[in-house]
């Protein structure tokens, strides 16, 4: 993976907009108000842009989604040090955080039909999901990964506009 910085995890991660340009994220399982967009490892012989299209149906059952465009560099944020202890036991590394290749994808169907947090193709990552305006997105990061969430937007902000509505959460709970 040419570019990889050294001491960081290889992952990729997936800015999905829906037909009003706002943002998919999801509340993690495990982080209680921690929302994200979808992320995930790329495998040694994994192509990240394969990697996030089929990371992206596995957590979200999302497959109808088309790239639209990709940061051109690899954007890294080093984990705190209570998750880099947890992180490196559970990936059995010495990672000082991760390494991502982002992608800016937009939904081809104008539903949220496809959208299945549960969809049984990989371990439920998310308990909940929304559409938010970029603005969103970096407010409710959690701190480590709010400045690459910054510089994400910024990058994909050509493709990005205001549409005047306000987050649409789909949440059993709320």
């Amino acid at each position: 993976m040419d570019g990889l910085p050294p001491g960081y995890r290889p992952n990729f991660g997936v800015c999905l907009i829906n037909s009003d340009n706002q943002v998919f994220v999801a509340s993690r399982l495990n982080v209680p108000g921690a929302w994200q967009m979808p992320q995930g490892a790329i495998e040694d012989d994994e192509e990240p842009k394969l990697a996030a299209i089929k990371k992206l149906r596995e957590e979200t059952g999302v497959v109808s989604a088309e790239i639209i465009a990709e940061v051109p560099n690899w954007l890294t944020y080093d984990f705190p040090p209570a998750v880099k202890a947890k992180v490196n036991r559970l990936w059995g590394g010495e990672w000082h955080g991760q390494a991502q290749k982002w992608f800016l994808m937009r939904l081809t169907k104008d539903n949220d039909s496809e959208i299945n947090l549960a969809n049984g193709e990989a371990d439920t990552e998310f308990a909940e999901w929304k559409w938010a305006s970029p603005e969103e997105v970096i407010e409710q990061a959690v701190d480590y990964k709010r400045p690459q969430y910054e510089e994400v937007m910024k990058t994909f902000e050509p493709y990005l506009s205001e549409s005047g509505i306000s987050a649409k959460c789909k949440s059993t709970k709320w």
